[in-house]
């Protein structure tokens, strides 16, 4: 991941910068807020994708920093309000905003960000890219939604589970390359940008599903089992109910439908000993494939092959 954001590390630079910049309110606890999420030690994939297919068209401008800034920001604003919904603890290895601060807090700075990601928008002042951002954050809130009302739902089928993730994380993962296109006046590569970012977001949330029961605590910075005790019916136990021997489907089951991870250690096992992980691979390598070969009509440049690097890495990382 060094060696990827080496390739526009001075522009990364400015969009930290600019974060910092923009956290700035009258209001002493929504900065401290704002500042304990965002300088927790995220990956910050997102806004990095945004300035890869912008170097990828060529030219990566202010207006490109300022999109890689209000898609952090709207990412960050889901975390804050998803912790509160989860009832999360633990994020990246330390407690989380809610934890921390309380509910109200975090739900109200959330509402911050995502107000301040728009406030950037206008000043950018590209009307089809507020467009595009104002669908996303819509399409990724009814995709936590239907998320919701459906942890707990043991009937809970692939094709739902698929259309949760792409609403919740992909669409955002699509958002970022094709908003640089946007800006870079390459409406002819917007799409295959969108198809990149769509399909590698799906990847990278499979891999996140795969490690909530194979992930080393001190890695990931949550705990394993932690979808299991909020009722989310994710890849690996679909595939359970699916495949599984008849005491497995009734463990997952019932952990499911009373939120519960009381038989963690059974349905762990149980997850690895069905080939629900390697099930799981072998779908995100599907859509990492798909990623890369959406990246074909792009030109050649250290950019594009960043891109590509990091379906690579999305597929082998550890947390």
């Amino acid at each position: 991941m060094q060696h990827i954001r080496q390739v526009v590390d001075s522009e990364f630079n400015s969009v930290n910068d600019f974060i910092v910049e923009q956290l700035h309110s009258r209001v002493a606890l929504v900065e401290n807020i704002g500042h304990y999420i965002i300088d927790a030690g995220g990956k910050r994939l997102r806004p990095l994708l945004s300035l890869l297919s912008a170097g990828a068209l060529g030219k990566i401008d202010h207006d490109h920093i300022r999109l890689a800034a209000v898609i952090e920001f709207i990412h960050t604003a889901t975390l804050l309000h998803d912790d509160v919904v989860d009832l999360s603890a633990l994020r990246r290895g330390r407690p989380t905003a809610n934890a921390e601060f309380g509910n109200a807090p975090s739900v109200l700075v959330g509402d911050f960000l995502y107000s301040r990601a728009f406030q950037v928008l206008v000043s950018i002042g590209n009307m089809p890219l507020m467009a595009l951002l104002s669908d996303t954050t819509n399409t990724v809130a009814e995709g936590e939604v239907l998320q919701l009302a459906r942890a707990g739902n043991p009937d809970t089928d692939e094709d739902t589970y698929f259309n949760v993730i792409r609403s919740k994380t992909a669409v955002l993962f699509a958002a970022a390359c094709s908003g640089a296109a946007l800006l870079s006046d390459q409406n002819s590569q917007q799409q295959a940008l969108y198809d990149y970012g769509l399909n590698l977001g799906i990847a990278f949330q499979l891999i996140d599903d795969i490690l909530d029961y194979e992930g080393d605590p001190a890695e990931t910075g949550k705990n394993v089992g932690d979808d299991l005790a909020e009722g989310k019916p994710t890849l690996p136990l679909i595939f359970i109910l699916q495949n599984g021997s008849a005491t497995q489907k009734q463990q997952v089951q019932r952990a499911i439908s009373e939120k519960s991870a009381d038989e963690l250690d059974s349905i762990v096992a149980a997850v690895k000993q069905s080939g629900a992980l390697d099930y799981c691979r072998d779908a995100a390598q599907k859509y990492s494939q798909a990623a890369i070969h959406a990246l074909q009509s792009l030109p050649p440049s250290a950019h594009k092959d960043a891109l590509s690097k990091l379906c690579e890495l999305a597929l082998q990382r550890k947390s």
